[in-house]
């Protein structure tokens, strides 16, 4: 077996995959290996890869996804960056790794152009756990697992989860994922409202294609509208709620997708949506 360089798996493959189906980019964490936990090498190729999807105007939906039998670990410990360091060295210094590539990251995921679906494929875990939970719609394999790892090794969580987590499940549950770090099953993750979806495993990819190809088909300046605004609405009194829908309304009323909708809807026919 060919000896990974820093940009491969030790099987010689890319570190993150890319494929296009139609409309829809489908983005593939590729450490099998090691559950696709993170090193700072993959974290520089998935934002390229997520930054060729942004600005390819022919993708309509991306859907993140990791390959084998495990969606993310979270972070590679033994990575640079993330390994503490030897007896008698200054501390690793983790904010470091956060502001290089994790925040950037989360960032990117909730302010893509397109509607973003995380595809948990198996276990989700710690960082990984969070970034899936960055995308906009989660759709979790029956036999996959959640887990809030960072108390587990004297961490808090991060990539997002001290402000997501509450926001989806409360501050109860929330506060019990973050603190004991116990699996999480999918079927239980959709009961709290945590996922969008759990799905049986023979039926995992066939759901996530119906879902990215019926979004794809979508007003995507719609959509991404729709999850800015709510993103917004967090940190917003009511009437600063309506006046900001009021404004987005405006703009979307003047888009081609607005009057083909209408206009479809009045012709009793199917629209082609086609902004971005």
């Amino acid at each position: 077996m060919p000896e990974a360089s820093p940009t491969t798996n030790p099987s010689g493959e890319p570190l993150v995959l890319q494929e296009r189906r139609g409309g829809v980019c489908i983005i593939t964490l590729n450490r099998p290996q090691a559950l696709n936990s993170f090193t700072q090498a993959m974290h520089r190729a998935l934002a390229s890869a997520l930054q060729a999807a942004a600005a390819d105007a022919e993708v309509r939906c991306v859907v993140l996804t990791g390959a084998g039998r495990g969606f993310c670990a979270g972070q590679d410990l033994a990575d640079e960056g993330a390994a503490p360091a030897p007896a008698g060295q200054a501390p690793t210094d983790l904010s470091v790794l956060i502001a290089r590539h994790y925040k950037p990251l989360c960032e990117q995921l909730r302010a893509m152009p397109v509607p973003v679906i995380a595809a948990v494929n198996g276990v989700a875990a710690g960082a990984g756990a969070n970034i899936a939970l960055c995308c906009d719609l989660v759709v979790a394999a029956e036999s996959a697992n959640f887990i809030q790892a960072f108390t587990k090794i004297g961490l808090l969580p991060d990539s997002g989860g001290t402000w997501l987590l509450p926001r989806l499940v409360g501050r109860q549950r929330a506060l019990g994922l973050a603190l004991l770090g116990d699996k999480l099953p999918a079927a239980e993750a959709e009961r709290i409202g945590l996922i969008w979806r759990c799905v049986p495993d023979s039926a995992f990819w066939t759901e996530v294609e119906i879902l990215a190809n019926r979004l794809a088909a979508m007003p995507t300046q719609a959509l991404v509208t729709t999850r800015r605004a709510m993103d917004a609405a967090d940190n917003l009194e009511f009437s600063a709620s309506l006046a900001l829908e009021a404004r987005e309304q405006k703009r979307l009323g003047c888009a081609h997708d607005y009057l083909e909708g209408v206009s479809a809807f009045m012709a009793k026919r199917a629209p082609a949506f086609s902004d971005r």
